[in-house]
């Protein structure tokens, strides 16, 4: 926020918004300033441990309902999801873990199977879904600066990747790659060696639809030069 987040909000206009890694409680963001903006209904789900991981949604339109979390007790604890209802669609906020450490990484293999497994059921009741954030995977090699070197590294394992396949294929469209087929299209760069101004970067934020839902969406993008994190914005825009 301190890097001009609101402002950029009161420009871009967007409905909803979802929000991951906010490491913060709600007492420590500034509500009031996102409430000017036009976003009256706020949620948060922070993690237990202070300072780390965390998920929110705002939006300028009430849910029907607000979801926080799974129901799994250890996705929750480190507040990992929150789902919001509306009319015709529903939209989850995701932040999927990280594999720093070997100790992450089983934790974030734990984690993945799981959440497969979840979400092929809640599609069972929320057939018009969008799983949004981030999934800390780039998919293919296209969606990589330097798919050779970094193929070793968490992030681009062939093992989160064919998960990344499998959950597509398990009801998901990513629906940015319905509207464009091209390489060098990232969502994140390393704050080290002038990465983002090199654009070597990592496509790591999706906007996961459901096939159903999919003919509703009109676009589906990256939204470059929005600077207030080593994450830019991904933008899905849905018919009335």
């Amino acid at each position: 926020m301190r890097k001009g987040l609101v402002d950029w909000l009161q420009v871009a206009k967007p409905d909803i918004v979802g929000f991951q890694e906010i490491k913060a409680v709600e007492n420590q963001i500034d509500t009031e300033a996102l409430k000017r903006a036009g976003y009256l209904y706020q949620y948060w789900f922070p993690a237990q441990k202070k300072g780390y991981s965390g998920v929110g949604i705002i939006s300028k339109h009430k849910p029907l309902h607000v979801a926080y979390g799974t129901g799994i007790d250890y996705m929750d604890f480190e507040g990992r999801n929150i789902r919001a209802d509306f009319d015709g669609f529903s939209f989850m906020s995701m932040y999927l873990p990280s594999g720093t450490s070997d100790a992450r990484l089983q934790f974030k293999f734990r984690y993945m199977d799981d959440f497969i497994r979840y979400a092929q059921d809640l599609q069972k009741d929320f057939p018009n879904l969008i799983i949004s954030g981030d999934y800390n995977i780039c998919h293919q090699p296209r969606d990589i600066h330097d798919p050779i070197r970094l193929q070793h590294v968490s992030g681009f394992l062939p093992e989160e990747r064919a998960w990344l396949s499998d959950f597509i294929h398990s009801g998901f469209v990513d629906s940015f790659r319905q509207f464009d087929d091209r390489a060098g299209q990232y969502s994140w760069w390393s704050y080290r060696a002038a990465s983002r101004e090199r654009n070597k970067g990592w496509r790591l934020d999706y906007h996961m639809v459901t096939p159903q839902l999919m003919p509703k969406v009109k676009r589906s993008i990256i939204l470059t030069e929005a600077k207030h994190s080593d994450h830019c914005p991904v933008l899905i825009e849905l018919e009335r």
